[in-house]
């Protein structure tokens, strides 16, 4: 699958963004630009998601196999790997079976076992395919008809991102919602390859978020080796979002190349 992908930067070493669920590369923009001082940086839209096509086929297997396709087709020479939530599961299934590909490894606020499904998400579907798009015309109906489901304001800003006008007086998802929500316990899956990759790997944690637990780190050890862990405090999930200069620094300590904080999106 040729997924859409946003560049910034064309020298240095190659890094290559992952985000989660529900995300599109727009929201990793901020970061990628930073980091474009430094490094040559892709950051993509993952099947079902964004610009990229739509599938009916949604598993870590096959957003890693996209991924491989990206990488050769790119011709990238041992890039870094960054992923968010899903993105770094992603991200972690690849490292794991394709130790030789990258150089390092960026996990942010993501861990290796499997999830129980989350509520948050299933409202988040049904309020999205709940939109009759031969019905609305306009970004203020579909974000009333969202907030019956969707509480959160920063939430439903985040999830209208992926909105769009395919004519004047008409708009859709880009988001392949159905797709994602028959193949949701998919993306719960835990990280079950049988190898280890020893190389550079980092795990941030956001302070106020769940996703990483202390007794995940065994488990997260015994598949990534070398792996450190990072906590940046006061930060959710979505830590890019939250704290987005003190990951750069984090990013930097690890890197050891500085990532430009003062940069506007």
């Amino acid at each position: 699958m040729k997924l859409f992908f946003r560049r910034f930067g064309e020298l240095g070493q190659p890094v290559i963004i992952l985000h989660g669920i529900f995300g599109i590369s727009d929201n990793w923009v901020t970061i990628g630009r930073r980091l474009a001082e430094r490094f040559d940086v892709y950051i993509l839209d993952q099947r079902n998601h964004g610009q990229s096509p739509h599938s009916d086929t949604f598993n870590y297997f096959a957003l890693a196999d996209d991924l491989y396709e990206f990488i050769q087709d790119h011709q990238l020479v041992n890039p870094i790997l960054i992923g968010h939530s899903m993105g770094g599961k992603v991200a972690m299934n690849f490292a794991l079976e394709n130790p030789q590909k990258i150089d390092k490894l960026i996990v942010v606020d993501m861990s290796v076992r499997k999830y129980p499904p989350r509520q948050e998400h299933l409202e988040i579907m049904q309020a999205m395919l709940a939109v009759d798009f031969n019905e609305v015309s306009t970004r203020e109906e579909v974000e009333e008809i969202i907030s019956k489901r969707i509480k959160s304001p920063r939430i439903r800003m985040f999830i209208l991102k992926n909105l769009y006008h395919i004519s004047q007086n008409r708009m859709a998802w880009r988001l392949n919602v159905q797709a994602l929500f028959d193949n949701i316990d998919n993306v719960f899956e835990g990280v079950e390859s049988p190898y280890t990759y020893d190389r550079a790997t980092l795990f941030v944690k956001g302070g106020d978020s769940n996703y990483i637990r202390e007794e995940d780190k065994d488990l997260i050890l015994a598949k990534f080796p070398g792996a450190i862990f990072k906590t940046i405090i006061e930060a959710s999930h979505w830590v890019h979002a939250d704290k987005p200069d003190e990951l750069c620094a984090v990013f930097s300590e690890f890197l050891e190349k500085e990532c430009e904080v003062n940069m506007k999106n």
